[in-house]
């Protein structure tokens, strides 16, 4: 929510709107006392179906308990009008109109006041730091204090903690140590292995990759999937289940049985025990999360629809598809005539394939581009991009019929990037397929961890056109960077090859993930890792 919160907050508070809440955190959330917790116990219940779980909300304007699972609860606010609804487990504030859980300072400050009043019912008095400590520690500072936690004390009612404030010695510690930091297990939470089901490394890899992907995490981490057909058919109701069971803190490896039977069914070529190709399971999945999660587009400040005519409003659409702008000239009257297609992937030519590879990279034996470390006769990422926005001729037996000259003329054909995608997806194209040749390509690429863009916008070949290339890659410089975040590598051959993938888990650790095994993982070990999808995120974002 925006600093001025929910505005749909106004109209609930009138009259005695403060003590109403205190008595619903009182009786149905906190339940401080066992009269409290029996009275939770027997009248928390779904009003619909009876059901004592599925995430059960109360209605704030009047006595109705739903389900928020099985859309109870919205069914009754859309009925009644009535906007606001109280987690009963967590306490949370949801509001119907904006369609997510909302922060409101005053009722922030009722929750934690019944909340502490609760913990003091039960015997509890947690450990409350300091506010300078709290500053250090909302600036990621964490180290380790453990001579100093809190004593456990046994009483007859539940545990006691003893309230731990810092000594000016902690402080100073604090303060001349900001980058230490100690990795517990919850800095890994949301990493989680997959079980191979029989040859499907090929999706255990890509579906780390989603999962990883911070704005997909963000939208199904928070309910905004409004699905119109059968739950049991829908890819995006299983993602979303998916990303629940990853971000769930359990440890064990999870069985994507549902996924891989939706996966059967909606993209029949995928179907079988045959190891498939995890690119081409890529853009399958891809393309049936687009065609189910249509109805989820994206609105606008006045809870309308946003209309963008030029391309669906999906999640899909709005993480991972770019524009790509082709140009062709007409080489006798140099007319140009130019389209724009949606991608959501680029795939690169790589040397040692049957189609001729141009030596790009600068010579010398130590030089860098893009962040790129270039050797004698190794080849980057960067080279492959330059190859694939290179002009090229089409020659005498591809003529096109111009739009100047009237008649069919040579041409030159040029792709550029019109539209970056906040999720830009490289395939390196590793496997070739012929007539006559069947082979896997293993030419080493090298990749950077920070990739600039811009030289290979559509904007950048104009202003180079009118002498202007430098004053724009000034300014354009900072939209179009981004940071490497996935890495899916193949170690094999066409016949018998395996799936593995690295997954950024935060800005310098790394994990490998190779199906139900985890292990941490060195940025050296990334890059030195053969590369066949590389996926980065953008660093900045631009809101429209």
């Amino acid at each position: 929510m925006s600093p001025a919160g929910c505005s749909h907050v106004n109209g609930y508070k009138v009259d005695n709107w403060k003590q109403n809440l205190r008595v619903i955190y009182q009786c149905f959330v906190w339940s401080g006392t066992a009269e409290t917790r029996r009275r939770k116990a027997k009248s928390c219940i779904c009003h619909m179906c009876g059901a004592h779980l599925n995430r059960l909300h109360s209605c704030l304007y009047c006595v109705f308990f739903g389900c928020f699972t099985k859309k109870h609860i919205h069914e009754h606010a859309k009925n009644k009008r009535h906007n606001l609804a109280i987690d009963l487990l967590y306490g949370g504030i949801y509001c119907f109109v904006c369609q997510d859980y909302i922060y409101d300072k005053d009722m922030e400050q009722i929750a934690k006041e019944e909340q502490r009043k609760a913990w003091k019912l039960q015997g509890r008095a947690f450990c409350v730091p300091s506010e300078n400590l709290m500053q250090l520690f909302r600036k990621q500072i964490i180290i380790s204090v453990s001579s100093h936690m809190c004593t456990f004390v046994s009483t007859g009612i539940g545990e006691k903690y003893t309230t731990w404030e810092p000594t000016k010695r902690e402080l100073e510690l604090l303060r001349h140590n900001p980058k230490r930091r100690k990795i517990t297990t919850n800095c890994t939470i949301g990493l989680r292995g997959l079980i191979n089901l029989g040859n499907t490394c090929f999706m255990n890899c890509i579906v780390q990759a989603l999962t990883h992907t911070p704005l997909l995490r963000d939208f199904f981490l928070s309910d905004r999937h409004k699905c119109e057909m059968q739950s049991n058919s829908c890819l995006v109701c299983e993602m979303s289940q998916l990303f629940q069971e990853f971000y769930s803190g359990h440890r064990s490896p999870h069985i994507p049985f549902r996924l891989l039977h939706l996966v059967w069914t909606h993209a029949r070529h995928l179907a079988g025990y045959e190891q498939q190709d995890a690119h081409e399971f890529l853009i399958a999945a891809l393309d049936v999360l687009h065609r189910h999660c249509k109805g989820d587009t994206i609105r606008d400040d006045n809870g309308k629809k946003a209309n963008n005519p030029n391309h669906c409003n999906c999640i899909i659409d709005q993480i991972f598809t770019g524009g790509l702008q082709s140009d062709v000239t007409c080489q006798v009257c140099h007319g140009v005539s130019t389209t724009i297609d949606p991608f959501w992937d680029i795939s690169l030519d790589l040397p040692g394939s049957s189609t001729p590879f141009w030596p790009l990279s600068p010579g010398g034996d130590g030089s860098t581009v893009n962040g790129e470390s270039h050797l004698s006769g190794s080849t980057t990422l960067t080279d492959c991009l330059r190859r694939f926005t290179r002009p090229e001729h089409l020659g005498s037996s591809a003529k096109i019929k111009c739009g100047g000259c009237h008649s069919y003329q040579e041409s030159t054909k040029q792709l550029t990037m019109k539209k970056l995608p906040i999720v830009a997806c490289f395939h390196l194209k590793r496997f070739e397929h012929s007539a006559k040749l069947r082979r896997k390509i293993t030419t080493y690429v090298s990749f950077p961890l920070e990739l600039d863009m811009t030289p290979f916008m559509a904007s950048s070949k104009e202003s180079r056109m009118n002498g202007q290339y430098q004053q724009t890659v000034d300014v354009l410089n900072n939209d179009n960077k981004y940071s490497l975040f996935a890495v899916v590598n193949h170690q094999g051959t066409l016949e018998s090859g395996h799936y593995t993938s690295f997954i950024r888990q935060h800005k310098d650790q790394w994990f490998k993930c190779d199906d139900a095994i985890i292990t941490k993982a060195s940025i050296k070990d990334v890059l030195d890792s053969e590369g066949y999808l590389l996926f980065y995120h953008k660093q900045f974002l631009e809101y429209e």
